[in-house]
């Protein structure tokens, strides 16, 4: 290791339970057979030697195989939370008492440890950012300016940081290129739909224990992830409202067989709202006004501000923790209304985000993709890019391969009439 990395040690809750972490690592490492050819060859060729990395992330065992393919890349790699909720404390120990990660991140942070916590990974002066959700990428271009000179290049996993990202793109201020990795078929079309749709459910019903079945489930938002969470719902017997404000998207929804309508209209019957739209104040006062008592409220969405906590606590006379990850809010004509995890993504605060069978391939999407900026970044420019075809098609293969599935390849006959015009009827 370094002197760079050596000399940065981390900041996880308890070292102790790094044996335990190390254990679930290793579980998840064994649904993860992608990645794991990848880092293979990283063993060998080692084309990230000496490259230092921070990795802005969510803290889960899938997370943790990522950053061990990179070291193992000759990375040099320092991690910290992108989420003060997402945390799993044990692999954030194992990481850096087992594999030697320096690892800045505690389950529950406050604000101030939140960035105090991506601060310490800036302080190792990357020249490459990953980042879920752009706060990394955001106090390097505006409080961390410092540090932006040596970075040549960047991945971000997230719908809402691709958002921010091409939003920087566009004014102008975006220092370096970023490969968005959402944009890959291999993620967004799994990740968002298969991995958030089971992971959003397993989070609220393990803060609950309610059961779906008979329910009025309304689903906030009808893309990749909410069309997840909204086929997961009704494949466990829920009733499905989708709330929609891009046409084609909520045509889609009717089609797909659910009921589609305002807001306002489904806050009087919903008895879960899941928000997942990427967007603030999805649920506000207007709607918790009109919301049965006992509603459940859930974000699965990136950041907690798609549900107006702070318009909640004004119209609430009080509120209490009635189980783990559940708050009461006490309405002053005496309704409750639920909120899990704090309003932040539910899925990691009450359990352990997706599958590492799908977040194989979203990781194996982020690895290949370091390894191209590592080789192309000087003629990128200072755009988002998204995850190229080829490499995006080659995660597709090597799934279905580890999956032990064969797929047809066209004739060269086949390939001459897709590329050519003059053959008709």
């Amino acid at each position: 290791m370094s002197t760079a990395t050596a000399t940065i040690s981390g900041d996880v809750k308890n070292p102790q339970l790094a044996s335990e972490g190390k254990r679930r690592i290793e579980w998840a490492q064994q649904s993860m057979p992608v990645l794991q050819l990848i880092r293979q060859r990283f063993l060998k060729e080692k084309p990230l030697a000496g490259v230092r990395v921070a990795a802005c992330l969510h803290v889960t065992t899938e997370t943790a195989n990522l950053m061990i393919a990179l070291r193992d890349g000759g990375a040099q790699a320092v991690l910290c939370a992108s989420n003060p909720l997402s945390t799993q404390d044990d692999v954030a120990a194992a990481l850096c008492q087992e594999y030697g990660i320096p690892t800045f991140a505690i389950k529950g942070e406050d604000h101030d440890t939140y960035y105090r916590h991506l601060n310490a990974a800036l302080d190792f002066r990357p020249q490459v950012t990953m980042d879920d959700g752009a706060d990394l990428v955001t106090e390097l271009h505006t409080k961390r300016k410092d540090v932006a000179e040596a970075v040549f290049g960047g991945t971000e996993e997230t719908t809402t940081g691709v958002i921010r990202l091409r939003a920087m793109a566009e004014e102008g201020v975006l220092r370096y290129p970023i490969i968005a990795i959402n944009d890959a078929d291999t993620k967004h079309l799994f990740d968002n739909r298969y991995g958030t749709g089971q992971s959003t459910l397993d989070g609220i019903i393990r803060a609950t224990n309610l059961l779906f079945a008979g329910m009025n489930v309304v689903v906030a938002g009808y893309g990749w992830c909410g069309r997840g969470v909204a086929s997961r719902a009704h494949g466990l017997g829920a009733n499905v409202i989708v709330t929609e404000v891009e046409p084609t998207r909520a045509l889609e929804a009717v089609m797909d067989g659910y009921r589609v309508m305002p807001m306002r209209e489904a806050a009087r019957i919903g008895n879960i709202f899941i928000t997942v739209t990427g967007d603030k104040h999805v649920l506000t006062a207007e709607h918790f006004q009109l919301m049965k008592s006992g509603a459940i409220v859930a974000n699965s969405g990136h950041f907690n501000v798609e549900i107006d906590l702070t318009g909640l606590e004004k119209i609430s006379t009080g509120k209490r923790e009635v189980r783990q990850f559940v708050e009461e809010y006490t309405l002053r004509d005496g309704r409750k209304i639920h909120v899990l995890g704090e309003g932040r993504l539910i899925n990691l605060s009450a359990a352990e985000g997706h599958p590492a069978s799908v977040m194989d391939m979203s990781f194996a999407n982020q690895a290949l993709s370091l390894e191209h900026i590592q080789r192309h970044h000087a003629s990128m420019g200072k755009q988002v890019h998204r995850v190229p075809l080829a490499l995006d098609r080659e995660v597709a293969r090597l799934k279905l391969a580890s999956m032990d599935i064969l797929i047809d390849q066209l004739t060269p006959e086949q390939a001459k009439y897709l590329a050519s015009w003059q053959e008709g009827t």
